[in-house]
């Protein structure tokens, strides 16, 4: 009896010593698991958008998952101006053109007689304001063509590497969102492959996109002017012209992701009516879809604007994010940080 007495013991012994160990490692494994999700997204909180950008990735990218997408097909387009760094007190591309008109004017005396370029100069924003698009249109074309694309390149780059936001003194590469920065390496760390689709011009934001967001040149879409290759003093060069070739803004987007990428993404994200279509292409795809819109509702750490806004207005696009059950960001709510130099 003592024999089989020990002998039990032992075996029990034995048992209860792996069943320690296994319970150990599983709740090792259980607090791994929970810094993994508290590490992932870190300046987005815990709240409706978060859960279901993880949800849908972790469908998507499980293997045996029913909603299981290949690498090759994992698309994600994301608008640039309001979706990835700010867009006020105006876009971005407009302010550089109206530093770049500055820089340009000593080369140009006629300017200081003639509206809209004298307004530009003066810095005189309600003028310009009062004189609307054609004025902006017509200072844009003239900092922007008629040169070659280096030439616009390296001005662009010149500008970025000085130029600060007039209201938090940043340059404007370190305008960027931090969630949707950190958003972009998530994705591309489950083998996404993240573009840019935006309204903005391709030669600019190609300019610093590599920089800011970890996105080359090839992966960056975006309205474009007529560029043609010449032989200028004997060197070829891709010769920049003022008239605009493709409008990527509405309806133009989706166009612009066929003619270029030539998938329909799985995941979308914007900020604005202009992103409306792109958004309404992705969500009309087959299988498991994710759609999201930045709404900008933070007046303290950002700006808070949407349907009256003459800058990024989001009017028809949330009535029908509403309609579709598409993932709508409070910026205000949602975000723990809006920029990556924000002080804790």
């Amino acid at each position: 009896m003592d024999k089989l007495r020990m002998t039990g013991l032992r075996r029990w012994a034995t048992w209860a010593g792996a069943a320690a160990i296994s319970l150990l490692l599983a709740a090792c494994a259980g607090t791994d698991n929970a810094r993994t999700s508290s590490a992932e997204l870190p300046s987005w909180n815990d709240g409706p958008s978060r859960a279901a950008i993880i949800e849908f990735v972790k469908a998507v990218t499980q293997p045996g998952s029913p909603d299981f997408v290949a690498v090759g097909e994992r698309i994600a387009v994301f608008d640039n101006d309001g979706t990835l760094w700010s867009e006020q007190p105006m876009y971005f591309q407009l302010l550089f053109a109206l530093d770049r008109i500055k820089t340009m004017a000593p080369s140009h005396p006629e300017w200081a007689r003639r509206q809209p370029y004298k307004a530009a100069i003066a810095g005189d924003h309600a003028a310009l304001a009062k004189a609307g698009e054609p004025a902006l249109l017509k200072i844009v074309g003239v900092t922007h063509t008629n040169m070659s694309t280096d030439d616009f390149t390296l001005s662009v780059t010149q500008w970025a590497a000085k130029a600060r936001h007039p209201r938090f003194n940043e340059p404007y590469t370190s305008m960027t969102y931090a969630p949707m920065r950190e958003l972009l390496d998530y994705l591309r760390a489950r083998d996404f492959k993240t573009y840019i689709v935006s309204g903005g011009e391709t030669e600019f934001m190609r300019a610093w996109a590599q920089e800011a967001y970890d996105i080359p040149p090839e992966q960056v879409i975006g309205s474009s002017f007529v560029t043609s290759f010449d032989m200028r003093g004997g060197q070829p060069v891709l010769w920049r012209h003022g008239k605009l070739e493709f409008n990527d803004d509405g309806p133009g987007k989706p166009v612009a992701i066929q003619r270029y990428i030539g998938r329909r993404p799985i995941l979308a994200f914007g900020n604005s009516d202009g992103d409306l279509q792109m958004l309404q292409w992705t969500a009309a795809g087959s299988g498991k879809r994710f759609t999201g819109l930045v709404h900008h509702t933070d007046a303290k750490r950002e700006w808070a604007y949407d349907r009256d806004s003459k800058i990024g207005r989001l009017d028809r696009a949330l009535d029908e994010a509403q309609r579709q059950g598409w993932t709508v960001v409070d910026m205000e709510k949602e975000w723990s940080r809006v920029y990556a130099f924000e002080k804790p």
